[in-house]
């Protein structure tokens, strides 16, 4: 196997001309919606398990072990999950993918009777291999089938689409045990509905088209190349890791997951009974989607110069993260692990205020630093093949950070140390993008995947 065609964005063969459809099959708007479909139904629905603290458990203690496993996995598969995209195109890679996400669920089905972990660890680690695959797969079509233009409007509107499924996913929980309010886990019917969702993602991922055959309004395909082959997708993953790109990215990718078991656990987990959490966690999810499209009008729209938006765009979400970890510190402050305050119930009011905010914020702020990391990812390069293996490696690197921030929650660290880790990661991220964003976006568009992969940057040996 090998290479077929070239790996130019659209320029290796004549532009096809095309009727304007705002909902043609084949055009990046309606395969971007689409993937933000499946992922509404399947990583929105895990996400909004998760968020329910604990996995909707009394004891988190299972949930952390079964993340530490995902992530585990996944940390290794997001890296592979490029190369794997390339091989075996959308359908098989993400009918797959998907099929894990319905498993995890189930096992939290089984261990709300049965309370043993082992089952639930496996699916964990089995969902981390899929998380990987699908990530990959997703990174790569909501990177590279946009304009070059607009690649923060389609993060938008794939991340509003995604974060729907946590929010209706929240839903879920919060209408179940709307008078559970004294229960300590959620019921059955909560994980049977999640399932239900993840089964319907599933089906639905067979609609997504291999990107040879989506087509941008001007007529150039997404991609040129029909198939790849173990050896190449081996060789350029390799590349990877001494890709002062993606080295730059590292503490970025590492960061943008790392604060979930913080805030699922510590916060929401800690602060609030068991309906109030799936409340909090519609908003939460709520939040990403108004924070995804306010960074990518930012990022489209703010300059003309692609890379001053980028600065800008930076520069804003490290104000908001400032102002918001500032924020979660106050909270913090007021409770520890062997001080733990009565949980809240969103009906006391002026108590219940303050933490919702915060949480909220919390959720703002995920949008805006992911969607932006993802905006400058985009920006590297045009070509489906070459971001599917940058969106990997950002995955990769995000999921073995989470492996370790859950482990590091079951080991009992005291909620300060972890804000504090969390702040910090974050922080040192923004001026290293920034010096990203300096030296590799283009303001004339030569990026990788219209010019020589691999290329260098003036200024940059």
């Amino acid at each position: 196997m090998g290479f077929q065609g070239d790996e130019e964005t659209g320029k290796g063969s004549p532009e096809i001309p095309i009727k304007p459809s705002l909902f043609r099959y084949n055009s990046p708007l309606t395969q971007v919606s689409l993937i933000g479909l499946v992922c509404f139904c399947c990583p929105g629905m895990f996400n909004a398990l998760s968020g329910m603290g604990g996995g909707g458990q009394v004891d988190p203690t299972a949930a952390n072990n079964a993340n530490t496993a995902l992530y585990t996995t996944f940390a290794v598969f997001g890296i592979l999950g490029g190369g794997i995209y390339n091989i075996l195109g959308p359908k098989l890679t993400l009918l797959t993918a998907c099929s894990t996400y319905v498993l995890y669920a189930g096992s939290f089905l089984y261990y709300n009777h049965y309370h043993h972990q082992a089952f639930a660890i496996v699916a964990g680690a089995i969902l981390g291999i899929g998380a990987g695959l699908l990530w990959a797969a997703q990174g790569a079509i909501m990177t590279s089938y946009p304009p070059h233009d607009r690649k923060g409007t389609y993060i938008a509107l794939f991340w509003s689409i995604f974060n729907m499924g946590g929010v209706i996913g929240g839903l879920i929980p919060f209408a179940l045990n709307y008078h559970r309010t004294s229960a300590v886990s959620v019921n059955d019917g909560t994980y049977i509905g999640f399932m239900i969702f993840m089964s319907i993602g599933t089906l639905l991922s067979l609609s997504i088209l291999h990107p040879s055959s989506v087509i941008r309004n001007d007529g150039s395909r997404c991609t040129n190349i029909k198939y790849s082959s173990v050896g190449v997708e081996a060789k350029e993953i390799l590349k990877l890791f001494l890709d002062w790109r993606m080295l730059l990215m590292v503490p970025a990718s590492w960061a943008s997951n790392f604060f979930y078991s913080y805030q699922f656990n510590n916060v929401n987990g800690v602060l609030f009974n068991v309906r109030t959490r799936g409340l909090n966690n519609v908003f939460y999810w709520a939040a990403q989607m108004i924070g995804s499209v306010f960074i990518g009008y930012v990022m489209d729209f703010s300059f003309k110069s692609r890379r001053a938006r980028g600065l800008l765009g930076v520069g804003v979400v490290a104000v908001f993260g400032t102002a918001i970890w500032g924020g979660g510190l106050a909270k913090q402050l007021d409770y520890t692990r062997h001080d733990l305050p009565i949980k809240m119930d969103f009906k006391e009011g002026p108590d219940f205020a303050g933490p919702f905010v915060l949480y909220f914020s919390y959720g703002l702020l995920d949008a805006m630093f992911q969607s932006m990391v993802y905006w400058v990812i985009g920006a590297l390069a045009d070509d489906s093949e070459v971001l599917s293996r940058y969106s990997g490696f950002y995955k990769g690197v995000q999921s073995a950070g989470a492996a370790v921030a859950w482990q590091i929650d079951s080991h009992n660290v005291p909620f300060l140390n972890e804000l504090i880790i969390n702040w910090a990661l974050m922080t040192v991220s923004f001026p290293l993008l920034a010096v990203l964003v300096i030296k590799a976006v283009r303001d004339d568009d030569d990026v990788e995947g219209k010019s020589k992969e691999g290329g260098t940057i003036p200024g940059i040996h």
